[in-house]
């Protein structure tokens, strides 16, 4: 069924979306605000699923709503657990969904033009360059799988201009590695997420991002991606630093208000960068950590928030497993990363919840949650982590791949 799926999605590739390959319905008003939130199914799903007690009880309480947008809820990459990632109907889902900040990572092109993916390197699996003909200009071409030997391609932003990169679709997120032909490969959405709506993803340039999101009113989280080529890119004068300045200055150009935008980078050095440079939206400007991708280095990972808190960083953003422990008990507690944060006096956000699939199929390092795994029984115990993240460790912001779910939550508890 997947195949067939697969070849009507390519079809669809070269037909126009709903919104258009030369402009956009964007279904909302200049600084309006005003979409109807609708949380769908899935966060009763969540609550009915939950253990009998005081939280199931609360969380049941507001059922009926009303509910409205909230901060406490970021889009990450829209609502990318059923849209095509970094694309106008992901974010329009997300805005629906009640998302009060939308994110854009930000990746540039051959001719150095800023465009929303979330790697830059990513083409080959996020969208269908593969069955076009700009396949040609791939880093690396598509290899077919070949005994114990995977299939690869590698397709950059930098391999293409800006008008190319319009040209193209996104689609969900994924490979399969085992393809002896490119619509195998194209084929590899997890079994979790769905290609209903992958018809053709409309892409978006960050300038196109930043006029989406500002006429719904909401606020602006661009991650500035590390690059994926050298640095300096094409010619001597297009640093790292000149890349972090190009993302604000098209802020600057569309008159965003600094307090609107939230710039992110899992390069610190970019969030100096902003705290030197461009310190209205400095002050803002969050780093992004992963504290327990090593966790040998845990400590230290600790100890260096000081160090970021002495040179100007405010906003902190950990994984959700950097933030989370587990008591003698076994019951889900903040780790000594997130008691420090708080400590400091710094903000702290945290990524990405509803990104993974269903619970009973994790493996015992799942990402997103390893430091929790063994307190995690089934699809209703991610509320009682939301809980802990909201309530005893203090995040301000909660990024997630299917936002209602957490505007559920922050509206319940009026966050």
């Amino acid at each position: 069924m997947r195949s067939v799926l697969i070849a009507s999605l390519s079809i669809g590739f070269a037909s126009a979306s709903p919104w258009g390959r030369g402009g956009h319905n964007w279904n909302g008003h200049h600084g309006s605000n005003k979409l109807n939130v609708q949380v769908g199914d899935r966060p009763y799903y969540l609550v009915n699923d939950m253990d009998n007690g005081p939280l199931k009880e609360k969380l049941q309480s507001c059922s009926e709503g009303p509910f409205s947008a909230t901060e406490f809820t970021i889009a990450h990459r829209g609502a990318s657990l059923q849209f095509p990632e970094e694309t106008f109907e992901a974010w329009t889902a997300a805005a629906r969904q009640g998302a009060g900040v939308l994110e854009c990572d930000v990746a540039f092109t051959q001719d150095k033009q800023l465009v929303c993916r979330h790697d830059q390197c990513d083409l080959h699996y996020t969208t269908n360059i593969l069955a076009t003909p700009l396949a040609a200009k791939c880093t690396t071409p598509f290899t077919p799988a070949s005994g114990s030997t995977s299939a690869s391609a590698k397709c950059c932003t930098s391999d293409i201009t800006l008008a190319e990169f319009k040209s193209l679709c996104g689609k969900m997120e994924g490979q399969n590695v085992n393809a002896t032909t490119v619509a195998e490969y194209i084929d590899g959405t997890p079994d979790f997420r769905t290609d209903v709506y992958a018809t053709c993803g409309t892409v978006a340039s960050h300038k196109e991002y930043i006029e989406f999101t500002d006429s719904l009113g909401l606020k602006f989280t661009p991650e500035l991606k590390t690059p994926g080529v050298p640095m300096p890119f094409g010619t001597p004068d297009y640093t790292q630093a000149a890349y972090a300045q190009q993302l604000i200055d098209e802020y600057k150009a569309a008159g965003i208000d600094p307090k609107r935008v939230y710039p992110q980078s899992f390069l610190v050095d970019d969030v100096y960068y902003w705290i030197q440079h461009e310190p209205n939206y400095g002050k803002q400007a969050v780093y992004l950590t992963e504290p327990t991708i090593d966790p040998a280095g845990f400590d230290a990972a600790v100890a260096n928030l000081t160090t970021y808190r002495e040179n100007g960083v405010n906003i902190i953003a950990p994984s959700i497993a950097g933030l989370l422990a587990l008591d003698a008990e076994g019951k889900i507690v903040p780790s000594s990363y997130a008691k420090e944060s708080k400590r400091l006096g710094m903000e702290i956000i945290t990524w990405s919840f509803d990104r993974s699939g269903p619970v009973a199929t994790w493996e015992a390092d799942e990402y997103y949650y390893s430091t929790v795994i063994p307190a995690m029984k089934k699809d209703g115990d991610l509320y009682t982590v939301l809980d802990v993240l909201a309530r005893q460790v203090g995040v301000s912001k909660v990024f997630s791949d299917w936002p209602a779910s957490v505007t559920y939550y922050a509206n319940c508890f009026r966050l």
